[in-house]
């Protein structure tokens, strides 16, 4: 089965904010995290329940994606979510930057 992850970090509660789907021999779980350390500790966890790739939200940047790829040593494929930089104007209102 293909395991595939996504993390968002943020203002939730992990225990509660989290979904998974199966389709086919596909699964596909959504985490949640308040920290970069609750992060790490996913990530890990991810890696060995056998998850081959985790996407972050745009709250890692490269920096800390780089770090969650040396943590599963490189091993796992960690992307993180970026934008087009015209828009950090609409990103900034929004979130509140």
């Amino acid at each position: 089965m293909k395991k595939y992850a996504f993390v968002l970090m943020g203002n939730y509660d992990p225990a509660r904010d989290k979904a998974e789907f199966t389709h086919g021999e596909s699964l596909t779980r959504i985490c949640t995290v308040r920290s970069f350390a609750q992060a790490e500790q996913t990530v890990e966890a991810l890696w060995k329940e056998g998850f081959g790739a985790v996407e972050v939200c745009g709250a890692f940047g490269p920096d800390r994606a780089r770090r969650l790829a040396e943590l599963t040593q490189h091993q796992v494929a960690i992307g993180y979510v970026t934008h087009d930089p015209a828009l950090d104007g609409l990103f900034s209102a929004f979130f509140g930057d």
